[in-house]
């Protein structure tokens, strides 16, 4: 584990691991830190080009190869001494990290403020047989990681983790084992080729490269500044389309007592959890060309994390009526087709502050979601809980009082917003009162949030 992987704890000072005491990480370890070394040196070198030829040209062979033995081995001691100094130990109440070879550094995890905690298996990862694991923490900008685990290890450690975390006696969560789960959907491969190839983005970037590159050659003659146009047009491209396809390929959600599983990837295999009830925001996301098909991509604002699981996306393309069914295990008690139906467009009078846009906005409030709508080629609805709201508000500006239009915000635990645009004015005062009441309601029928409670 690299010191940049312990900055999303806070250091504490005391509670430092015995000596002795402690897990390390896997053997291979030290082969993936003996490359930072190796970077650092190449980056160096691209930039100074010109002298690096200048030195090997004046150099015999035999010492040029002695030197990149010498940089091998000083790099594989470095990444050796890392991984003899990075220890972990897990307690009954936090995951202590110690790690540093110059720089000590020890973050401390408590298990009750771990949000998810996540499997990851790189390409290599797979045919060398480890894993790294994830841990986003409550207040992190950041995750925090242990790479590289065994594959078994790093399950088992997951599943310790958090049953140290639901309760369990210490005694026995060792050996509590992984939360059965059951699949509950599993994107068609063929579905998910579709809904990339009839997603706007994807086209954008070949018609910016169709008229950008022609243009660029009848002005310049350059092939050199073509090249520079093309290769991030390929890059982004690629990340849109095929890069896309191979990351969300196999994607299924299974449910299990921890929250709902996530695993994905053709090269890469990836294992996220949605934590049980903190879930805060739900966007379903339709483009254009995917309405006639009955498509919908389905996000997700999760309390206190910000990172992981392609920042909160839990199915890439589902049938509407899958996703509504799914919902439901998400938002237990709500009926999401209905919340979608009672939502009604704004007022015509709003055409005069949005002409284009208008017919994309749209609002609702049912016994237990506040729903907005907005985009007329990119629909999107946000749906948020009553409970999850944490404020809010009303704003207006000088055309929208003279048209008398409002806009109604409310912001849930994720940091987010969701916002009524263009309603009518004296609804919109209406709602904002009647919205504090319900998210007060709201809060005192919820469940506590807690790993392994399970319905």
């Amino acid at each position: 584990m690299s010191g940049e992987a312990v900055r999303g704890a806070a250091a504490v000072p005391g509670g430092e691991i015995p000596a002795g005491q402690g897990r390390r990480l896997h053997p291979l370890t030290p082969w993936r830190r003996a490359w930072a070394p190796l970077a650092g040196l190449f980056a160096v070198m691209a930039q100074n080009v010109e002298e690096l030829r200048r030195w090997t040209s004046s150099v015999a062979v035999g010492w040029l190869l002695l030197s990149l033995g010498l940089l091998l081995a000083c790099a594989g001691l470095y990444g050796f001494l890392s991984w003899r100094v990075t220890r972990f130990l897990v307690t009954d109440t936090e995951l202590r990290i110690r790690t540093g070879l110059l720089f000590r550094r020890s973050a401390h995890l408590r298990l009750d403020r771990i949000q998810s905690i996540d499997v990851s298996r790189p390409l290599l990862a797979r045919l060398l047989g480890v894993a790294k694991l994830r841990m986003e923490v409550v207040g992190s900008k950041s995750a925090d990681e242990l790479a590289f685990l065994g594959e078994a290890e790093a399950r088992d450690l997951r599943a310790e983790l958090l049953a140290r975390a639901a309760g369990i006696a210490p005694e026995a969560a060792p050996s509590a084992g992984e939360a059965p789960a059951l699949t509950l959907h599993e994107v068609d491969p063929k579905m998910l080729a579709w809904s990339l190839v009839l997603r706007g983005g994807t086209w954008a970037f070949l018609l910016t490269g169709a008229c950008v590159l022609p243009l660029l050659w009848v002005t310049t003659n350059s092939v050199l500044a073509s090249l520079l146009v093309l290769l991030p047009l390929v890059t982004v491209y690629w990340r849109a389309s095929v890069g896309s396809y191979l990351t969300l390929y196999g994607w299924t959600v299974s449910e299990s007592p921890d929250g709902l599983r996530l695993d994905h990837g053709l090269l890469q295999r990836d294992h996220a959890t949605v934590p049980p009830g903190r879930v805060q925001c739900v966007r379903l996301v339709e483009p254009l060309l995917w309405r006639r098909r009955g498509w919908v991509r389905v996000e997700l604002d999760v309390a206190g994390t910000g990172t992981g699981n392609r920042k909160g996306l839990l199915l890439p393309v589902a049938p509407r009526t899958e996703a509504a069914a799914l919902l439901g295990r998400v938002l237990p008690q709500v009926d999401v087709r209905a919340a979608l139906d009672a939502v009604r467009p704004a007022p015509d009078r709003a055409r005069w502050a949005a002409p284009v846009w208008r017919t994309g906005y749209g609002y609702a409030a049912t016994p237990t979601l506040f729903v907005a709508r907005r985009g007329r080629l990119r629909r999107t609805h946000e749906l948020v809980p009553h409970a999850k709201v944490q404020s809010v508000r009303l704003t207006q500006g000088p055309r929208a009082r003279l048209l008398r239009l409002a806009n109604v915000h409310v912001d849930h635990g994720a940091n987010g917003t969701a916002t009524a645009r263009l309603l009518d004015a004296r609804h919109a005062a209406a709602e904002v009162a009647a919205q504090a009441d319900r998210s007060r309601l709201g809060r005192r029928t919820a469940t506590p949030d807690r790993w392994l409670t399970g319905p």
